[in-house]
């Protein structure tokens, strides 16, 4: 397995791209499962199924494997240079999805009505642990999100069929509502408050903290509108009649 290492971070942008290849290959192949009816008559919501169902398969892959990573980390006496390498591997792949990702959102032209997306794109702070091997605790706690984004997903591509009014949506509102707090919002706010309490010997915590500070404002405004638009829907047409007549704004919420 450490055979490899040397190529890969000898050549780390071809070896991002073939990643990214790798998950424009399951984009092909996912392409081969039903799709709703409703989802084929429009060009907008085909595209965002398409979309979503490659990041549904990165958020169980990255979710499944943090966790174990982490558990695994806790429990076992294996050395963390094991860990490191394991952890290299993954944010190369991690990587690869997010090259394949941002490419179909700006070559598909949706770039302007998916600019969160792409800011969510941003991995700096994964790609210094990659090339320095620090902080790779921090980074895998950090991937706990994808867990949230499982159920982010669903929820987006319920909506995309329609099924807004079904018993799946309900339950998967309340277990987004749950993961959001527990994997996403309690993450960001750990990691921010370590990197506070620990500032002063982390070597260049300025960088990571306005990193953390960025995506606390982005995720706590996301928070504000999947609260407004699956617990508060009423209020927020009564305040907004057009909502649900734009497609791409109304998935966005």
């Amino acid at each position: 397995m450490e055979a490899l290492l040397p190529v890969l971070k000898s050549h780390p942008g071809p070896s991002i791209l073939v990643c990214s290849l790798i998950f424009r290959v399951a984009h092909g192949l996912l392409q081969r499962l039903p799709v709703p009816k409703v989802v084929k008559q429009d060009a907008f919501r085909s595209w965002k199924w398409k979309n979503l169902s490659v990041s549904m398969v990165h958020s169980l892959l990255t979710g499944i494997w943090a966790l174990t990573w982490y558990v695994s980390f806790q429990r076992t006496e294996l050395p963390h240079t094991t860990y490191g390498v394991l952890f290299i591997y993954f944010i190369f792949l991690f990587s690869g999805y997010f090259v394949h990702d941002a490419g179909d959102i700006i070559l598909s032209g949706h770039a302007r009505g998916s600019w969160e997306f792409l800011l969510h794109h941003v991995i700096w702070c994964f790609l210094y642990a990659l090339y320095t091997q620090l902080y790779v605790a921090g980074a895998v706690i950090a991937l706990f999100v994808e867990i949230n984004s499982v159920t982010l997903h669903l929820r987006l591509m319920l909506k995309l069929a329609g099924a807004q009014s079904s018993s799946m949506y309900r339950i998967n509102k309340l277990a987004n509502l749950f993961t959001y707090v527990m994997f996403r919002l309690s993450t960001q706010f750990y990691l921010t408050w370590f990197i506070i309490h620990n500032y002063s010997w982390l070597d260049h915590g300025g960088y990571f903290l306005v990193s953390m500070m960025v995506m606390n404002i982005m995720i706590l405004i996301y928070f504000y509108r999947l609260l407004r638009a699956d617990f508060f829907p009423r209020r927020y047409a009564g305040q907004n009649g057009m909502h649900n007549n734009n497609t791409k704004k109304f998935i966005s919420d």
